[in-house]
């Protein structure tokens, strides 16, 4: 799979959220379509970054995937409330009013079956209120795939979280229409964009037809494009009052299921991505009620995939950060879901071999939410076209599993270069060796990260920086020594694979820094967490970048050493062996300080509230979420006085 990387659009939309994960290991688990790595909280934090790109319009995993990851976060944290609550459209920064009603998510089966359980639910709640079952009615419509938006006659408002949204009446006043030319004032709908239109004249300048929606109801510098997409009547706010359905009995919709969804799943010009069903008795919807996410009287029917046949032209060879080259198959285009495809990534060069990857291979591609397409299956093998010299520094490739590896760990160009934004990235304590500037470095020469440590100011102006800017990017380097970081950051930010932060730390507190480096396979898969494929790979990992890290570790950084295992379970402080969450503004100092206080003095510090947690300390203006599941996991809350009394 190719080293996914957020682009600068999508990290700016990013920093709007309200998560502190390091990126580069949620881009390992896009790249990997995989969460095996992520802990809770980084889970979270994908979901949550998942949800925000692809409600702006820049989506980076499929939306089968996310609500595959969003149930293994469910199954851990239920009344967690990110579970429980809408997913929020995302805007720039704005004010924020009351919907007029609210707007909730929709639940969401992927089969005939999940359906049918639906629907019994529905004929439950019409026994419990004496309705004959026979004469209950579903609704069946088109599930939009827009921007949701709600109309009350004044003004256009977006979904938000559900409760609140921001007004964008603006998009009517630059001449958005209602569908059908109706009238304003029909409450929920979505803007959505014609699909032919945007195939005609506008896919060539836009992704996606969600760069469109979003560009609709933008504060400023709408794009003339779409101004003249909005007046040529192809932009329109469809409100659901006023969509195609179809409307029949519970046994009529079972019986003749498939041509019913395939009909109203067609029935507009306009992206969809399912249908919808919902019963249309007033009473039951108000026996059901609702979640505070979902209408229990409602749920969508989707399909994960959509497909295509496509051949290949050539399968090109990229050297990852890590070493594995992946293979990419140069496609001929094909549009797929209102997009052109032209390249995919095959998993690894064990998948090129032994299915026939190559020039002349007919490949299933699937497309599923407008995002990164990948390979559902080889149709027609063709000779696999497998490299035998690393793309970036020519090294004759190993194998190792699945995967060919350079093992030119200090030299090659595609790994040296990453490798050194990667460590300044994880320690996070500088901002001048950034990407660009480490560019400019790495193509003069410097190829480790103990080169940088040896350049003196007027190196750096060798180099082609400024007088100003040389003396500045020299103080950073010692500055970046002197501050105070933990071990594990320090460890993690030589990029071993499997090693990230968590592991790190864990590792720790069983092992100082330089004792691991000589910890065996057998020693780490004795560790809780650790399976043996996990061990072997940090091992390996950290022989291969020993010497660096000695040198590295030679320049005298102030680490905090993280406290063993064996010291916090025989600690005398009062939240010793204690997990602990935090939540809320905090009035003695920043929340993350006082968690590491907190892990300091023995205590584990957890992001979400459930039956392991021991204390909810509670600051300024804290949901009555976290509380009521405090209260429900018989879990007791702490002011922050009463913590910090607790403590001392």
């Amino acid at each position: 799979m190719t080293e996914f990387k957020f682009n600068n659009t999508q990290l700016s939309t990013i920093q709007d959220l309200e998560v502190d994960i390091e990126l580069n290991k949620l881009e390992v688990a896009i790249s990997n379509n995989s969460i095996q790595e992520l802990d809770d909280e980084e889970l979270l934090a994908l979901l949550k970054i998942s949800n925000a790109l692809y409600r702006s319009g820049y989506p980076v995993i499929e939306n089968n995937l996310y609500d595959s990851y969003r149930e293994v976060f469910a199954s851990k944290h239920p009344n967690h409330p990110y579970i429980i609550s809408v997913e929020s459209e995302v805007l720039s920064s704005g004010k924020t009013v009351a919907l007029p009603q609210k707007m909730l998510s929709t639940d969401k089966a992927y089969s005939k079956e999940e359906i049918e359980k639906w629907l019994d639910k529905i004929l439950k709640a019409a026994e419990d209120l004496d309705i004959d079952t026979k004469a209950i009615e579903i609704r069946v419509t088109p599930k939009l795939d827009g921007y949701a938006a709600y109309d009350d006659g004044e003004k256009l408002y977006t979904r938000g979280d559900g409760v609140k949204g921001q007004d964008v009446s603006r998009a009517f006043e630059r001449g958005l229409k209602v569908a059908k030319n109706g009238e304003r004032g029909l409450g929920a709908g979505e803007i959505v964009i014609d699909k032919a239109y945007f195939e005609a004249n506008l896919s060539q300048f836009f992704e996606n037809s969600r760069n469109i929606q979003a560009a609709i109801i933008a504060e400023k510098n709408v794009d003339e494009r779409v101004l003249e997409a909005i007046n040529d009547g192809a932009c329109v706010f469809y409100p659901f009052a006023l969509i195609d359905d179809w409307v029949g009995s519970h046994i009529d919709l079972i019986a003749d299921f498939e041509n019913i969804i395939d009909k109203i799943w067609n029935a507009v010009g306009y992206d969809v991505d399912g249908v919808i069903l919902e019963a249309t008795d007033s009473l039951i919807k108000e026996h059901m009620g609702a979640t505070r996410k979902f209408h229990r009287w409602q749920i969508a029917f989707k399909i994960n995939d959509e497909a295509a046949e496509v051949e290949v032209i050539s399968v090109t060879p990229q050297t990852s950060r890590t070493g594995r080259v992946t293979p990419v198959a140069e496609l001929v285009p094909t549009r797929i879901s209102g997009a052109t495809i032209s390249r995919v990534t095959v998993h690894h060069y064990n998948m090129v071999k032994t299915n026939g990857v190559g020039p002349g291979a007919i490949l299933q591609i699937v497309r599923s939410g407008l995002v990164i397409p990948k390979i559902e299956k080889v149709i027609k093998p063709a000779d696999p076209q497998i490299p035998e010299s690393c793309p970036s520094c020519q090294s004759h490739l190993i194998w190792e599993s699945d995967h060919l590896v350079c093992p030119n760990k200090s030299d090659c160009p595609a790994q040296t270069e990453n490798t050194l934004v990667h460590f300044f990235k994880t320690l996070g304590n500088n901002d001048g060796f950034g990407p660009k500037n480490i560019e400019k470095l790495t193509n003069l020469g410097i190829r480790h990260i103990h080169q940088m440590y040896d350049l003196k100011p007027h190196q750096f102006a060798a180099y082609g920086f400024g007088e100003k800017t040389s003396k500045n990017l020299f103080d950073q380097l010692q500055a970046s020594r002197e501050i105070e970081i933990e071990d594990w950051r320090f460890l993690s930010a030589f990029g071993v694979s499997r090693l990230g932060g968590g592991n790190c730390e864990r590792l720790l507190q069983h092992y100082s820094l330089l004792e691991l480096f000589e910890a065996t396979v057998e020693d780490i898969a004795k560790l809780d967490g650790f399976a043996i494929v996990s061990a072997e790979a940090i091992v390996e990992g950290l022989a291969n970048i020993k010497e660096e890290f000695l040198k590295v570790y030679g320049y005298g950084f102030n680490l905090i050493t993280t406290p063993k295992l064996s010291e916090l379970e025989s600690s005398s402080s009062p939240i010793a062996g204690s997990t602990i969450v935090f939540t809320g503004k905090m009035l003695q100092g920043k929340r993350s300080e006082m968690e590491k206080h907190a892990k300091a003095l023995g205590a584990k510090v957890g992001s979400s509230v459930n039956s392991k947690t021991t204390y909810l300390v509670a600051g300024l203006k804290v949901g009555e979420t976290k509380i009521n599941s405090a209260k429900n996991n018989g879990v007791q809350v702490l002011s922050e006085q009463e913590y910090l009394e607790l403590i001392n």
